[in-house]
């Protein structure tokens, strides 16, 4: 059994808040929200409330699957969008949905024509999403595209793709679907592609739509996840707990951070343990020494690609996650940013040749040991300290800016200060909890 990904680009964390990545983070949010990973408490209902719109919805599909693809489950409304609820009890183990390769929907299977068009999955799935769209009634998959979200429901921009995609995408479909690309607009394009970019599963077709499955809501702490055989050509949900009837089901769509589930699926999770913050750590230009350091930390991060093979080394950007200890307990901040800021530190050329010499005779990564000079390493990490501490002012301040204040304008900007507040909330944690790290090490040399 594989396990396959819901389509997260994995961007970066942003730096300030209300930088133009921040500002697009804040257009892009979807009506579907999540349930909190820090163990919500169930809320069970003797049923939930009917979703008129798709209360016929899995007859339908298991009719066009020829199987049964739950017995478990039904589509209700709660107050994250359509949601999945236990029909009768569930125990852990259960196989409570099993879809058929068959009844999902990919490029490859229904629009085989612009395979060959230089476009990204999601644009060629999009292109499948708008094709049924424009057939109406007539589609054979018309119960499950009533059920997608609206744009209004959205609240979508221009995000997941670009015009350049798109006139690619509508040349292909003008010589061979011209009833489909006549009056499309880029607005549709749009639409169809944040449809794919929030509901569609990677699969050994690039990326594909998984009617019923893609109801389900994520929860950070869950254990299932959406599992593909390719061998028996079906994907499968397996229960990782007991539900009681009427609690809503919920699985994990990955280990994402605010950051990325805002820019990729449209909602937050108040407080999300997968959260993680990119911090940028450069050397100053007028650093004196800066050509000899950068040097060293360009030719570090290439030594530690080629020799560890990690891709993503950088030389002035790191990932840091929340640090659960203080106290020195547990891994502490990545040792790749303590390593930096040892460099950082040096003041003359002859504590950088030691410090690379070093390294040549042990594993080639440069600062990675506590330097001889116990006042130069707690210098080293006041550096570091000291920088994480303005971005914690930045952030403060940034929070008092979009914090909320009396009732919102609209249902729609307090679900987009409340997500805001949940991006900033997280990585300042993550923040905070660098900086007493930092503290506490360097009282304690």
């Amino acid at each position: 059994m594989l396990c396959p990904r819901r389509l997260a680009k994995l961007r970066p964390s942003p730096r300030p808040l209300l930088s133009a990545a921040a500002r697009r983070r804040l257009r892009r949010i979807d009506l579907r929200r999540s349930i909190s990973s820090s163990s919500p408490p169930r809320q069970v209902s003797p049923w939930p409330p009917v979703d008129e719109g798709c209360g016929g919805f899995l007859p339908w599909l298991e009719r066009k699957a020829g199987v049964d693809i739950s017995s478990f489950l039904s589509v209700g409304k709660s107050v994250y969008g359509r949601s999945l609820f236990a029909s009768k009890a569930i125990r852990a183990g259960d196989s409570i949905l099993k879809v058929p390769f068959d009844a999902e929907i990919s490029s490859d299977d229904l629009l085989p024509e612009i395979g060959s068009f230089k476009v990204g999955n999601v644009a060629k799935l999009a292109a499948v999403v708008l094709k049924e769209q424009k057939m109406g009634p007539d589609s054979d998959w018309a119960p499950y595209i009533r059920c997608l979200p609206q744009p209004e429901e959205m609240h979508s921009t221009v995000f997941w793709s670009d015009e350049q995609e798109f006139s690619v995408l509508r040349h292909a479909l003008d010589q061979h679907f011209p009833q489909v690309s006549k009056d499309m607009k880029f607005e549709d394009f749009m639409h169809a592609c944040a449809l794919v970019e929030s509901r569609a599963w990677e699969s050994s077709k690039g990326c594909s739509l998984i009617p019923f499955a893609d109801f389900l809501n994520h929860d950070g702490l869950a254990k299932a996840v959406l599992l593909r055989d390719e061998q028996k050509q079906f994907s499968e949900v397996i229960a990782d707990r007991n539900y009681a009837p009427g609690e809503q089901v919920l699985i994990s769509y990955g280990k994402f951070s605010n950051a990325i589930l805002v820019l990729d699926f449209g909602f937050t999770l108040p407080h999300n343990i997968h959260d993680e913050f990119q911090i940028q750590f450069n050397v100053p230009l007028q650093d004196p020494l800066y050509k000899m350091k950068q040097y060293l930390l360009q030719r570090h991060c290439s030594q530690i690609t080629h020799r560890f093979g990690i891709s993503k080394c950088s030389a002035d950007s790191f990932t840091i996650k929340e640090v659960r200890s203080a106290k020195g307990k547990g891994t502490g901040i990545p040792q790749s940013i303590r390593a930096a800021a040892r460099v950082l530190s040096c003041t003359s050329l002859e504590e950088l040749n030691d410090m690379e010499e070093e390294a040549t005779q042990n594993d080639g990564r440069l600062g990675r040991r506590p330097l001889k000079n116990v006042n130069r390493e707690i210098q080293a990490h006041q550096l570091l300290l000291s920088h994480i501490t303005k971005l914690i002012d930045q952030y403060n301040a940034s929070a008092k800016l979009v914090k909320p204040i009396g009732c919102p304008a609209s249902k729609r900007d307090g679900i987009r200060k409340s997500m805001a507040c949940d991006l900033l909330a997280g990585e300042l944690r993550i923040l905070k909890s660098a900086a007493s790290w930092l503290g506490n090490y360097t009282t304690n040399l």
